[in-house]
This record gives structure tokens, C-alpha cells and sequence, in this order.
């Protein structure tokens, strides 16, 4: 049930200069035209491309498709308030921004390590990859995704929606995000922090552990590897993979770890940026559009589009 005093909310955004709301209108929406049509190529490549149709893509393309919702559900609001004098956002907009947010960020954590784990059964063995990785696992395996990050949206949104605003209504912050609106809650948050202390316990730190692993004996599987240019290939894209990964998890688990009480607005909205602007632009190019069949895929939809 709303028992919120508060109808809208006031969005402060990254800075309060004047002279830098220019520049950082113009790297936001150069951020989101990146992570836009780069995630919507590769969801397009894939479609189109029937020899795209493997686990190994369909994932890529549940990836990209997370991708453009995180996006699209904060940088719009961001650039509209950069634009012009209105500051706030509906409280039902909030709330909607959040739940959409929070289903992405479940589902691109789960999503890396299922991908994880693709790539371990494609090294590891090989000839039962066809076997293993079928249709039916590759089905499963993206419910799965799905009914965890509905879950961990759900749950987090509707104890959001339990608490009640009645004082300040100033979100120092550049969207809705569980730290800044715990803090400005006049109803006790104890559950909230406890389930967000789960949530980062079990989705974080243990995607990122089973993420982790599973790269551990893809490296132990590629030191096997006899010629020197196979190991330094998968080397590099490993090597890549992690780093993306280390990107999104370490701020998270950071951000999502601590009560609100100790939330530190000016480096905490930093560090949500690296996860909610950097890593979805990084992921159509550190995931896809190095893959030679991905480069492939993008070309033949560029050529059907020369001919429409």
C-alpha cells in the first residue's frame, strides 16, 4: 500500500554547476546513442541471422536487450532534466524507473553467469557442447534469468512502495535508486536493508563467485592449448570478459552492501554510473562485435538494408 506524503520527487543529477550541464548533456547522450543502437544492432544481427540461432548468441542478444532497458529506463529522465528547468519525477515514475532498473540489474548479473557457464561447457568439453547446451537448456536456463530478476524487482519495489515520504523529497542522485530514497524515508527501513544485504549476498557476490569459477577452468582448459596464438586469443578474451564483469559487480556489491545511513551522495553517484552507464555500453563491444560471426551477422544487415 503508498502511504506516500510525497507525489514527486526532485532529481538533482550529477552536478548542480551550471557551466557542466552542457558537457554532461552531450556525454550522456552521446552514452546513450552508443549503448542504444549498439545494443540494438546486435539484437537485430541476431534476429535476422538464422546462423545466429545458438546458445551462445540468444544469450548475447538477452544481454543486449537488458541492456537497452537499464538504459533507456534512467538516461531519458537524466537528459530531460538536463534540458530543461523540470527537476522532478512522479512518484509513480520513480517507482516504475526503479522496478525497471532493478529487473535489469538482476537479470544482467544472473545473464553473466549463465554466459559464464556457456563458455565453460564450449572450452571444457567441447564435443557434449551441442548436447549439453540445447534448446531446451538455453530455454531453461533464461527462465531462470527471468523469474530472478522479476523476483528481486518485485521484492525490492514493493517494500519501497510500503514506506512513507512526508519530509524532504530531494533525491541527490540522477535517478531512483534504493541507497538515496531509503535514505529519505521517514518510515523505518530495517527490512529494506536486510533484503538488499541478501539480494547482494546471493545475486553479487554469488554470481560473481560462480562467474569467477567458471573462468577459472576456462583458463586452466586454454594453458592446455598447444599453439601459442590459441592462448593468447582466448587469453584476450578472457582476460576482456573479466574485466567487464569486475566492472559491474565491484560497484554494485559496494554500492548495495552498506545500510543507508552511511550512503555518501557525491562518490556514490559515481560509482552507480559505472554500472548503469559504462558496462552497457562496454558490452556490445567487449561481447559481440569483436565475434567474427557477430561481425559477420551485422554486415548481411547492412546489406539487406542497402537494398530496402
Amino acid at each position: 500500500m503508498n502511504n506516500s506524503i510525497v507525489t514527486e520527487f526532485m532529481i538533482l543529477g550529477l552536478t548542480q554547476k551550471p557551466e557542466l550541464q552542457g558537457v554532461l548533456f552531450i556525454i550522456f547522450l552521446f552514452i546513450y546513442f552508443v549503448a542504444f543502437f549498439g545494443n540494438m544492432l546486435i539484437v537485430i544481427a541476431v534476429v535476422y541471422n538464422t546462423s545466429l540461432h545458438t546458445p551462445m548468441y540468444v544469450l548475447l542478444l538477452a544481454l543486449a536487450i537488458v541492456d537497452i532497458i537499464c538504459t533507456t529506463s534512467i538516461i531519458p529522465k537524466i537528459l530531460e532534466t538536463m534540458l530543461t528547468s523540470r527537476k522532478t519525477i512522479s512518484y509513480g515514475g520513480c517507482m516504475s524507473q526503479l522496478f525497471f532498473f532493478t529487473w535489469s540489474l538482476g537479470a544482467e548479473m544472473v545473464l553473466f553467469t549463465t554466459m559464464a557457464y556457456d563458455r565453460y561447457v564450449a572450452i571444457c568439453f567441447p564435443l557434449r557442447y551441442s548436447a549439453i547446451m540445447n534448446h531446451y537448456m538455453c530455454v531453461a536456463l533464461l527462465s531462470v534469468v527471468m523469474a530472478i530478476a522479476v523476483t528481486n524487482s518485485w521484492v525490492h519495489t514493493g517494500l519501497i512502495l510500503r514506506l512513507t515520504f512526508c519530509g524532504s523529497n530531494t533525491i541527490d542522485h540522477f535517478f531512483c535508486e534504493i541507497p538515496p530514497l531509503l535514505a529519505l524515508s521517514c518510515s523505518p527501513v530495517r527490512i529494506n536493508e536486510v533484503m538488499v544485504y541478501v539480494a547482494d549476498i546471493t545475486l553479487a557476490m554469488g554470481d560473481f563467485t560462480l562467474t569467477c569459477i567458471s573462468y577459472c577452468f576456462i583458463i586452466a582448459a586454454i594453458l592446455r592449448i598447444r599453439t601459442t596464438e590459441g592462448k593468447r586469443k582466448a587469453f584476450s578474451t578472457c582476460s576482456s570478459h573479466l574485466i567487464v564483469v569486475s566492472l559491474y559487480y565491484s560497484p554494485v556489491i559496494y554500492t548495495y552492501i552498506r545500510p543507508a545511513s552511511t550512503y555518501t551522495f557525491e562518490r556514490d553517484k559515481m560509482v552507480a554510473a559505472l554500472y548503469t552507464l559504462v558496462t552497457p555500453t562496454l558490452n556490445p563491444i567487449v561481447y559481440s562485435f569483436r565475434n567474427k560471426d557477430m561481425q559477420a551477422g551485422i554486415r548481411k544487415v547492412f546489406a539487406f538494408l542497402k537494398h530496402l
